[in-house]
């Protein structure tokens, strides 16, 4: 009974948080290459009041340096890119949840997960959703959607 009245309780807790608050808008998804975190990092400090407006996704490693260097929260955090996140993003992508994808990539290194990369991009060309690979583009993208 105990158990079984804390899973209820979680549940509940659960609930509340999906019916109220921004659950239900759409994601601004944040993903970086270890050699582009901070660039990404550096944007996101930069135009806090954009970022924090907004129901934030991001892949594992870059959403916890959000949270920690610039203090916004993550609303959903997907595994890493290289274990099925940019996969995981995709999906919402093409499911309408994303209103803009930052993706600073690296491409000056392969990356092992390259095909996840190349979907992901066309993913975001297909469903007309804005995506930004460098700081030109995310600060248009940015002044577009304010």
């Amino acid at each position: 009974p105990e158990l079984l009245a804390e899973a209820y309780a979680e549940l509940s807790r659960l609930a509340i948080r999906r019916l109220s608050g921004r659950f239900h808008e759409r994601y601004v998804a944040l993903v970086a290459h270890d050699g582009r975190k901070h660039e990404l990092i550096k944007f996101i400090a930069a135009h806090r009041a954009y970022f924090a407006a907004r129901s934030l996704i991001a892949t594992e490693n870059t959403g916890k340096l959000i949270e920690q260097e610039v203090g916004l929260t993550v609303a959903r955090r997907v595994l890493s890119g290289p274990v099925g996140g940019d996969q995981e993003i995709g999906a919402l992508v093409s499911r309408g949840f994303v209103e803009a994808v930052f993706f600073y990539r690296d491409p000056l290194w392969a990356q092992p997960h390259q095909a996840d990369v190349s979907a992901l991009i066309r993913i975001c060309e297909v469903a007309n959703v804005p995506l930004a690979t460098n700081n030109a583009t995310a600060d248009l993208v940015v002044r577009s959607l304010t």
